[in-house]
């Protein structure tokens, strides 16, 4: 029997284990990989010889990685980004780039920065793609298991591997269909409306609402969206209010009117954020300029 040992290895079979794992399929890999489903196969059969074990079995009608499997796959990835670190330790080429960035973001940061950001992007590296994923309530799990690259959130989860830098900083208005009603001219009013509000998975209020509450500002909600891109069928038309960031007016909430919250309310911080252990990766560095530049200009 061929023996084989750790220079029998390359970053290919360790790519191939992740996105096996990742997509949960031959299939999925193959079609991820733009490979044929036989040479995904093939490889599978190369790294279960170098490694001496199944690595997936059948479950149902799909396959679960073995515990080898998930254990291999978490030294595979570091292996994975010390290889790109050596790649790019050189003089950093964005048009020689081919990556696909996973971005996390909720509706309002998605329309307003990423079209912007792949456009930049593609500028210097046209190889580079975009993933965009919800973040809803971010955790640091999320970067750390590398389900993405970046994360843009109000809410930087509190942990010491991970990084963030405000982009910019928002307010909170009131909106309202202006062929249906006027602005609340009293916090009264503002009370006696029907309101519209959104909360993120899992089950996570809007800082505004949290603020209000605190301030006994008590309204009565007739709808609670999972996102912001369902608020305008629910206000236009009638005379409920949605108190949400001011920003979405640029976007989501074109064509409805906002009006000053009439109370004092917070405002909303936005943030970059990432797992530190892409803090000096070039590639990582020039994506954050990226996002940065876009915001400053």
């Amino acid at each position: 029997m061929k023996k084989f040992n750790h220079l029998d290895l390359d970053g290919h079979l360790l790519h191939l284990l992740s996105t096996v794992i990742e997509q949960g399929s031959v299939t999925g890999a193959a079609n991820t990989l733009g490979i044929t489903q036989s040479a995904v196969s093939h490889q599978l059969d190369r790294l279960r010889a170098i490694v001496g074990d199944a690595l997936f079995v059948k479950s149902g009608r799909g396959i679960v990685p073995t515990a080898r499997a998930e254990a291999l796959a978490l030294q595979a990835q570091a292996l994975l980004n010390q290889l790109q670190g050596f790649v790019h330790s050189g003089a950093f080429e964005p048009v020689r780039l081919t990556q696909c960035f996973t971005i996390a973001a909720n509706d309002l940061q998605r329309d307003l920065l990423l079209p912007a950001l792949l456009k930049r992007l593609q500028t210097q590296a046209p190889g580079v793609t975009l993933r965009v994923v919800p973040s809803d309530v971010p955790s640091a799990d999320m970067l750390r298991a590398q389900d993405c690259q970046l994360v843009i959130s109000p809410r930087p989860p509190d942990a010491t591997d991970i990084k963030h830098k405000r982009l910019f900083t928002d307010t909170y208005r009131v909106f309202f269909d202006p062929l249906v009603r006027q602005a609340p001219r009293s916090l009264k009013a503002y009370v006696a409306a029907e309101h519209i509000t959104v909360v993120h998975q899992p089950k996570r209020s809007l800082d505004i609402d949290e603020a209000l509450r605190k301030r006994g500002v008590n309204r009565r909600f007739v709808a609670t969206l999972s996102s912001f891109a369902g608020v305008a069928a629910f206000v236009t038309g009638t005379e409920r209010l949605a108190t949400l960031p001011g920003l979405l007016r640029q976007g989501l909430l074109r064509g409805l009117a906002d009006a000053a919250v009439p109370v004092e309310t917070p405002e909303m911080p936005m943030y970059a954020i990432w797992h530190v252990r892409h803090q000096q990766d070039p590639v990582h560095a020039w994506l954050r300029a990226q996002l940065f530049e876009l915001v400053v200009n």
